[in-house]
């Protein structure tokens, strides 16, 4: 993993960690992407998944753009673009039925 994708991924999850919508989601890097989702509960038995929701790409050192996972599977581009705080904010207002927990 490259260092500034290492320190994205810390700043990503501290500013998640700040709002209940937002609060427990995981973070992971692929590339040059910031993948964001939530471990739910699937099926009877209460296993548990990984659920890909967001995915913020990065263009710069401050500025990503954010992409959506649809159902079926693709990633749809959105037209939000900015730093890791502004994304974050639209998370939180704009796509939080996307990134709120299922329960």
């Amino acid at each position: 993993m490259q260092p500034e994708m290492a320190a994205a991924r810390v700043s990503l999850l501290r500013d998640l960690e700040q709002h209940p919508v937002t609060s427990g989601l995981y973070v992971r890097v692929h590339g040059k992407n910031l993948v964001v989702g939530r471990e739910e509960p699937w099926g009877s038995e209460g296993e548990m998944i990984r659920d890909d929701r967001v995915r913020l790409t990065r263009h710069n050192s401050h500025n990503y753009s954010l992409s959506v996972k649809r159902h079926t599977g693709r990633w749809e581009t959105t037209p939000f673009q900015g730093t890791i705080s502004e994304m974050v904010d639209v998370m939180r207002s704009i796509m939080q039925h996307l990134v709120a927990p299922w329960g």
